[in-house]
């Protein structure tokens, strides 16, 4: 299904000899469809990630499988201080962590402001297949970690805990674009049975206020799934991401035909007008999104420069630098 904007843009560049599939939703403007399985994350850690979930895609597993095991990598090293383990953490000096799930069924899980639990994205998968609900938060989050067999464990690093004794001295809140204090990992996998899930998780903006949670944990905001059509996933400033549920609107977008790259472009523009009409700090706000339709075809987008993602699927793993809006 095509607007009218792009039926006038597609009647004005034909006049200047321009192709169609230049032009069309879901044709050349993003990445060429490649033969499953794909997974693609955010940032450069992304990579290492990668290969834990693609491993399992190349062995038949879900993709719901491989985008959990694949983020874990993340949780668990202490030197990534935005996501589970060593990651910053609030002003209070306690990381909190947040995390969610979602498969091809559209079955989901999450959790918030979760303490002591090295992998909150597994706590999310327990809560999507183990309750009746779909988010947990807290203390409850917590206490269901614990009945389930997770175990309790100091998740503030030393090199975290210097971080935030230093900022204490003027507790000076200001996140700044692509200094990784408020980053996430978010992953998407189209398996081989063609079937796509993400997961998406983080310890949120460093040194946040206590009980602050973001777009991440938060399906539809920070991840969102529909097998039907495609999946995405964003980082960044939560905040601005709840307010347009920027995941869900990327695949809605998709379903209406645009491609995933295109799709990535008009959720980023969209936050930026919202950031323009109430006056918003842009110069300070990062949002990036990456998304992966049916067919294997993969895209991203950001509002500022510095915005990376990683991509594997046969033959290839390789970190690209996104698009910006602000690239000028």
């Amino acid at each position: 299904m095509l607007n009218r904007r792009y039926f006038l843009k597609l009647s004005a560049m034909l006049g200047a000899g321009a192709t169609a599939s230049a032009l069309l939703p879901g044709c050349a403007a993003g990445v060429a469809p490649v033969r499953k399985p794909v997974v693609i994350s955010t940032w450069d850690f992304g990579m290492q990630a990668n290969k834990v979930a693609f491993n399992l895609l190349q062995q038949g597993e879900r993709a719901v499988d491989a985008v959990q095991q694949g983020v874990m990598v993340t949780e668990a090293d202490p030197s990534e201080r935005s996501v589970g383990y060593g990651g910053r953490p609030d002003r209070d000096g306690k990381v909190t962590l947040d995390a969610c799930i979602m498969d091809e069924f559209a079955n989901i899980g999450a959790v918030a402001a979760l303490q002591q639990i090295k992998h909150p994205v597994a706590v999310a998968r327990a809560v999507m297949e183990q309750t009746p609900h779909v988010m947990l938060v807290g203390q409850g989050a917590l206490d269901f970690a614990l009945a389930q067999g997770f175990v309790a464990e100091n998740l503030l690093t030393a090199e975290s805990e210097q971080e935030w004794r230093q900022w204490l001295k003027d507790a000076n809140y200001r996140p700044i674009v692509n200094i990784e204090n408020h980053d996430t990992i978010g992953m998407l996998a189209l398996d081989s049975h063609g079937n796509l899930a993400g997961a998406c998780t983080t310890s949120g903006m460093a040194f946040k206020m206590h009980g602050r949670v973001g777009d991440s944990p938060i399906i539809g905001a920070g991840l969102y799934v529909d097998n039907e059509v495609g999946a995405a996933t964003a980082t960044g400033h939560g905040e601005e991401v709840i307010r347009v549920t920027g995941s869900f609107l990327v695949v809605e977008l998709m379903r209406q035909g645009y491609s995933p790259q295109q799709a990535c472009e008009q959720a980023v523009q969209r936050i930026y007008h919202k950031l323009q009409l109430r006056k918003g700090n842009i110069a300070d706000t990062q949002i990036g999104f990456i998304a992966l339709n049916k067919n294997g075809e993969y895209g991203s987008y950001c509002l500022q420069p510095g915005f990376n993602y990683a991509v594997q699927h046969q033959g290839e793993s390789k970190l690209y630098a996104a698009t910006a809006l602000l690239s000028g």
